[in-house]
């Protein structure tokens, strides 16, 4: 798999870290989110790096998986429960996503004040 490029998007303005994608030229991309450290240093620059740790720790526990139970998944964890992992991780995120949005619109999302004009008629007749 060839890479064309790397893109980085911050979650919540990066104080919630950054989802680092790898996108191939073939159009397939590998996104990796990285949580923000405790000490709140992850940035545009250092996210990619560690997306790469994260990477790699990945393939690291594929490997010792594969040779331990000899499938891609292990014993203790049940069927279906990587799909409802992926599930509950995209509901985090759009949760992430509807709150940074409405931060985002605040003043925006007071209440509307109803008014009301009233225009006089005038005379039918000239």
């Amino acid at each position: 798999m060839q890479f064309a490029g790397i893109q980085v998007y911050p979650e919540r303005g990066g104080k919630a870290g950054f989802t680092v994608e790898f996108v191939a030229t073939t159009g397939e991309i590998v996104s990796v989110t990285c949580p923000q450290n405790a000490e709140g240093t992850l940035n545009r620059m250092n996210s990619v790096a560690r997306a790469k740790e994260i990477l790699a720790a990945a393939v690291k526990a594929d490997e010792a998986l594969l040779g331990i139970t000899g499938t891609r998944r292990s014993p203790s964890v049940p069927e279906g429960a990587m799909a409802t992992a992926r599930q509950a991780h995209d509901q985090h995120a759009m949760e992430e996503q509807l709150e940074e949005g409405l931060e985002d619109t605040f003043p925006a999302s007071d209440p509307v004040s109803i008014t009301s004009s009233a225009i006089p008629k005038g005379s039918s007749h000239h």
